[in-house]
Parts: structure tokens; C-alpha cells; sequence
């Protein structure tokens, strides 16, 4: 496989961008230059064309480049670009269909990334109880900002401690944020007990796809939201990943379970910039943008036509049900066929993941919170997923990262992937 214009390409752009690239985790070993993607594949400047499962961190639910969203978008382009004060029919639209749509959601508001709609969230919790601590699990990620930036992939002697994922923190920022065990419910009782009357927010990452596909236990859940009631706590959902891409109605539509607030980017526009904070109708109103609200909230970019038409083409094309019926349906067939191919070569795995996610662990035994995945062979996840993109298929290779299906993908495309997969599983034994 060629990549000397990839090579050239990335040295270039190491000359004006720090390290080449515009996001820390889009720099990899071996470095990448992309000039097309289209549906499941994606190709670099080199003509190797790849069957794509990164899918950009998990936006891409219909396919790159969806022409239906594509046309959306264009149309919007011939209307008010960028006004900046008041609202346009497009942005009610889209408010409109999230409340339509998600179980909590009474009002809404647009932003234009994920870190965006959870930083407002840290916002709007601590405005509404006058509270500074928040409690965030052990693995996951709610964006970029100091308030949630912890213990995201932590060594063994870290789990549990402070371990900041940044240089330049704040440390009010760091003590503020306890962090427990996921699915544990008697530890996050425990982090309450301890702080009595401090706790503004429980930030929970619906699945917590961070660490690939570690799936909440239904009491657990349930006991959080009884823990929440009892003590004044705003239950917070980022359903930045699942939203949209597990159902219309996020992750919590599945599990019956309300929060308070919910988060959500990626999927909803199928790759363009948007993202949504919703919840609650007397939570929402403490937003500046509603009279006599005293949280501030404000950007330029909110609500951008660009992404709110894409956002509404991309919900309008999920909403019949079929895209979420095929793209499960080849969920299934490939953490089933992962997991035979595994079992017959004798390799530990856990074919893990939900819906259209997959992630196999390299490992035995269950999978319930970060702890666990410490069991987790790196050198043979991480040998797998290169080995896969040599070979044309793109799992992002690190490890213990989600791999994504849309709804461009094929039962043609399955069958290669697995063909593949045992190829490569064959030479890590």
C-alpha cells in the first residue's frame, strides 16, 4: 500500500498545523490524506480506497455524502445565510423534531458542536442548584472543556484518582469532578453521601462509546434517576453519540429512563456541524435567551443554516424506522461473525456493541465498566485494526475505540469485513 503523497501531505501541513492535524486524536502512526468518500468507502490521495468504519468518530450514519442531505444543505445555501438576531423557520423545524422525538426533550437549543451542548450543560446544572460538584464515570468523554476532561483512558494507578486529561486545567475545575465506577450504583450513592447538598449534575454517556460499547445496566440507570429525585441532582444524558445513531429518540427511549438534560451531536446531521441541548421546559427556561433567564448562553454559529438543514434531512431520512432495522440487522451479523471467527481460532474476544456500533475486546470475561477493559490485550487490538487497514477495511487503530455501521453499508460489505477479520485474527495467534 502507497502513501507517499499521504507522507508529503501530512509533512506540509506539520509547517502551519501543530502536529499536522486539527484534532489530537486524528493523528495516527501512519499519517492519511483523504481526498473522497462516498457512501461506506473512503479513499486517500494515494488511491487506496478503504470500506470505512470509523465514520469520523460516529457522525456518519447514512453515508458519506448522503446526496439527500447534500441537496438539503444546498437549498439552505440559497436562503439567509448568517443573520445574527432572531430565528429562521429551519431552526424551529429542528427544535420541533427533537422534541417531536426524545422522551425528555421539551425545549431545545442548537449549537455547533458536542462540547459545546455538554460545557452548557455543566452551565445550566450548576446555575439552576447552585451547586459546583459534578460526578462523571470512570472512561468516559463529554468533550473538551476542564469541567469533564478526566479520567477518559486512565492507567491502572489512576482509576478512581484525579487524571486530568490536559495541561492547563484549572484545578477548581479538577476537585469539582468526582469520579465513580460505572454501572455502580452503591459508589455513585456513596460520592452523593460524601458531599451532601454540593452535587449539581450526574453527566452519564448514555452508552459510554468512548471506551468502544459498554452497556448500562437497567437498574442502574434507574437507581441514578431515583438518586437524582432524591436529592436535587440534574440527571444529565450525553447522547452525543447515541442519539440519533441508536434511535430517534436516543438511547433513552430504549430505556425508558428520563434525564433532566440531554446532549446531542455526530449523528443528528450526518456529518455536518450541529448539535442540540434539550431537556426539561423550567430547566431550559433559566437560558439567557429566554426573558429573565440568568444562565448565559450565546454563539454565532448557533442554529447555522448549514446544519440545520442537514440535521432535518438527516432525521427525516431515519424516521420510517427501515435505515435502524437494516443497520442493526448487519450489526448482529457482524459482532455474531466476529465472535464465531474468534471462538474457532481460539482467541479471546468480546464481540461487544449495540445497534449498528461494534468493538471487539481482546479479552475474556464480562465487560461493565473501564475497569474491566484493563483485561484487554492492546498489542492484539491495536495488531488487528492495522492489520484490517491494510488491507483496505478503516477501523481507527487504537484501541478499544467503536467501529460503525451506516446505512450505506451491505450484506456484501459484512461478508468482506469478515473474510478479512479471519485473515487477520490468523496472524495474531
Amino acid at each position: 500500500m502507497h502513501i507517499e503523497k499521504s507522507k508529503s501531505i501530512t509533512e506540509r501541513a506539520t509547517k502551519v498545523i501543530p502536529g499536522g492535524v486539527n484534532s489530537a486524536t486524528r493523528r495516527l502512526s501512519q499519517p492519511y490524506a483523504w481526498e473522497w468518500a462516498e457512501g461506506a468507502y473512503i479513499r486517500d490521495v494515494d488511491g487506496n480506497t478503504y470500506l470505512d468504519y470509523h465514520a469520523a468518530f460516529g457522525p456518519i450514519v447514512l453515508g458519506h455524502n448522503d446526496p439527500t442531505v447534500n441537496a438539503a444543505v444546498a437549498k439552505a445555501l440559497t436562503g439567509p445565510d448568517m443573520v445574527g438576531v432572531g430565528i429562521t423557520e429551519q431552526e424551529i423545524m429542528l427544535a420541533e423534531k427533537v422534541v417531536q422525538h426524545v422522551p425528555s426533550a421539551e425545549m431545545a437549543l442548537a449549537f455547533s458542536s458536542g462540547s459545546e451542548a455538554t460545557y452548557m450543560a455543566v452551565r445550566l446544572a450548576r446555575g439552576v442548584t447552585g451547586r459546583e460538584k459534578l460526578i462523571k464515570f470512570q472512561g468516559t468523554f463529554h468533550g473538551w472543556h476542564d469541567y469533564l476532561l478526566m479520567n477518559i483512558a486512565s492507567p491502572a494507578d489512576k482509576i478512581g484518582k484525579k487524571d486530568p486529561g490536559s495541561a492547563g486545567q484549572l484545578a477548581d475545575a479538577i476537585d469539582n469532578t468526582i469520579i465513580v465506577p460505572f454501572n455502580d450504583l452503591a459508589a455513585t450513592e456513596q460520592a452523593i453521601l460524601d458531599h451532601p447538598g454540593q452535587i449539581a449534575a450526574i453527566f452519564m454517556e448514555a452508552i459510554p462509546h468512548n471506551i468502544g460499547c459498554v452497556l448500562p445496566r437497567q437498574d442502574f440507570v434507574e437507581g441514578l434517576r431515583r438518586l437524582c429525585d432524591q436529592h436535587g441532582i440534574v440527571l444529565v444524558f450525553d447522547e452525543v453519540i447515541t442519539g440519533f445513531r441508536h434511535g430517534l429518540g436516543g438511547y433513552q427511549s430504549l430505556l425508558g429512563v428520563k434525564p433532566d438534560i440531554s446532549t446531542f451531536a455526530k449523528a443528528i446531521a450526518n456529518g455536518y456541524p450541529c448539535a442540540i441541548i434539550a431537556g426539561k421546559r423550567e430547566l431550559m427556561l433559566q437560558f439567557s435567551t429566554a426573558p429573565g433567564g440568568k444562565v448565559f448562553v450565546g454563539g454565532t454559529y448557533n442554529g447555522h443554516p448549514v446544519g440545520s438543514a442537514a440535521a432535518l434531512a438527516t432525521i427525516a431520512a431515519l424516521e420510517d424506522g427501515t435505515i435502524y432495522e437494516r443497520t442493526f440487522r448487519l450489526g448482529d451479523r457482524m459482532r455474531a461473525g466476529l465472535a464465531e471467527i474468534a471462538a474457532r481460532l481460539g482467541i479471546e474476544m468480546v464481540s461487544a456493541g449495540f445497534g449498528s456500533v461494534f468493538t471487539p475486546y481482546f479479552m475474556s470475561g464480562k465487560v461493565e465498566r473501564y475497569e474491566d477493559l484493563l483485561a484487554n490485550d492492546t498489542a492484539r487490538d491495536v495488531g488487528f485494526r492495522q492489520g484490517m487497514c491494510e488491507r483496505g477495511i478503516f477501523m481507527l487503530p487504537m484501541p478499544i475505540k467503536r467501529n460503525h455501521i451506516s446505512a450505506a453499508h451491505t450484506d456484501a460489505d459484512i461478508d468482506r469485513t469478515l473474510e478479512t477479520a479471519e485473515i487477520v485474527m490468523k496472524t495474531l495467534r
